[in-house]
């Protein structure tokens, strides 16, 4: 195949890119529903899972089991994103989004503790991992198939997608965990209805999985394919060639991951436990962010096409380290508005960041090596500041007493993501490396 073949074999026409979007972008949202509704639901799953007799001791386990996926997180990094060097993203897409949505239903069909004794929280602690497990194949792997799908002029638009449909998943399985909670009884709840979200998630699973089975590879690793370029030991090659890489995609994602679960999983229960608000009015205040977001990511995206990568993320971190203190000031005025308007100014600022950041990840590495660098950066960021947000943020409170403590944690990250990207090149409107270079 000579260079121009190559290129015009790269080149995916219109259609081909809208449809790789809706496989990815739906895909993605089925797992993040998964993924989140333990979340949602932990308080029921505690009382299920757990010993009776210490409320307070099961639901520290119950979010003890759920921060264990997240520590799966980097093994499942290390196995699929060399796995979709080797055999190709679309198989590995297919592959994660069959094991999340098999654990996910598995969770919601496990016996309680009542039934089955301790057995019953091993097998919750092992698919959750299985969940975490997949999680670390779904991001790597889903940003690197949409940015080697997009047209260099469009790539930041297209990838922005992805975290996009990140925010779509969690606001589905916040709206279905809380319309079901006001549709059913309490005794409803607690006997059968926490289950139905996990079966939910089995049936979305499986229309997720379709529409991933009819997607083709991406242009750029059909290309190295046919050229016979493939690595043999990619996560080996990425490790040696492009540390750098992965160093700055590790510092890159620390804001963008503490922002994210700052926002949309400890903000929620900061309303209710901190600022004591109604369950009501934290579920309000999540859906007003989540839509701010969810309105905000592609325009920006797209911004990020016109103007570069660099001047959003840097917007971005500068965004948190000025803004959180005066926000969780905000917060803590005792209005609702005012709290509200906070919230939804902390998920615009993580809009931002978020509308360049996976786009800019994906352009550090060549084709050969993108999605095993990116995965393992990435996924080890994630389980260091990602799944550790919550907790450090709640810690923070109770141990200073302080209720401005999160936004101290919130600006430390926004200051390391800064200093990173300050060391990375622009690469907007860039075309993709498809191999290593000296």
């Amino acid at each position: 195949m000579t260079a121009e073949q190559a290129d015009l074999h790269r080149k995916a026409a219109p259609g081909a890119v809208r449809k790789a979007v809706r496989g990815a972008a739906i895909g993605n949202t089925v797992e993040w529903f998964d993924f989140a509704i333990y979340g949602f639901l932990a308080t029921y799953i505690a009382d299920k899972f757990f010993p009776p007799g210490d409320d307070t001791a099961a639901l520290l386990n119950t979010f003890a089991i759920f921060a264990a996926a997240f520590f799966m997180r980097p093994l499942g990094g290390l196995f699929f994103g060399p796995l979709a060097d080797r055999i190709g993203r679309q198989r590995v897409l297919a592959l994660v989004i069959l094991l999340m949505s098999a654990s996910t239903l598995a969770i919601g069909l496990v016996p309680s503790y009542q039934s089955i004794g301790v057995l019953a929280p091993i097998l919750l602690l092992l698919l959750r991992c299985l969940q975490g497990f997949s999680a670390g194949g779904e991001y790597g792997s889903g940003a690197c198939f949409l940015a080697e799908y997009a047209s260099d002029r469009y790539r930041g638009f297209v990838v922005s997608f992805l975290v996009w449909s990140v925010v779509v998943g969690f606001l589905l399985g916040s709206v279905t965990v809380t319309g079901l909670e006001a549709l059913l009884s309490e005794s409803a709840m607690n006997s059968y209805g926490w289950r139905i979200p996990f079966l939910i998630a089995g049936a979305l699973g499986a229309v997720g999985l379709y529409i991933r089975l009819k997607l083709r590879d991406t242009p750029e690793f059909e290309a190295l394919r046919d050229e016979g370029e493939v690595s043999s030991s990619p996560l080996k090659e990425a490790v040696t060639t492009s540390w750098r890489s992965i160093l700055q995609i590790i510092g890159l994602v620390v804001i963008h991951n503490v922002g994210f679960y700052v926002v949309f999983t400890f903000l929620p229960s900061y309303f209710t436990e901190t600022l004591e608000f109604s369950k009501i009015d934290a579920f309000v205040s999540i859906t007003v962010a989540s839509v701010v977001a969810i309105v905000l990511i592609p325009p920006l995206g797209a911004l990020s096409d016109r103007i570069g990568r660099k001047p959003l993320l840097i917007s971005g971190a500068i965004g948190f380290a000025v803004f959180a203190y005066p926000l969780f000031l905000l917060l803590n005025t005792g209005s609702l508005p005012a709290a509200i308007t906070a919230h939804a100014a902390l998920a615009a600022i993580e809009s931002v960041f978020v509308s360049a950041s996976l786009a800019a990840g994906a352009e550090l590495f060549a084709t050969k090596v993108r999605s095993s660098g990116y995965s393992v950066g990435y996924n080890l960021s994630v389980a260091v500041f990602g799944g550790t947000a919550p907790y450090v943020a709640t810690w923070l409170v109770a141990r200073t007493g302080n209720e401005l403590a999160p936004a101290y944690y919130v600006i430390a990250a926004a200051v390391v993501t800064l200093l990173t990207v300050m060391t990375m090149r622009e690469t907007a409107r860039r075309p993709l490396r498809k191999l290593l270079t000296a």
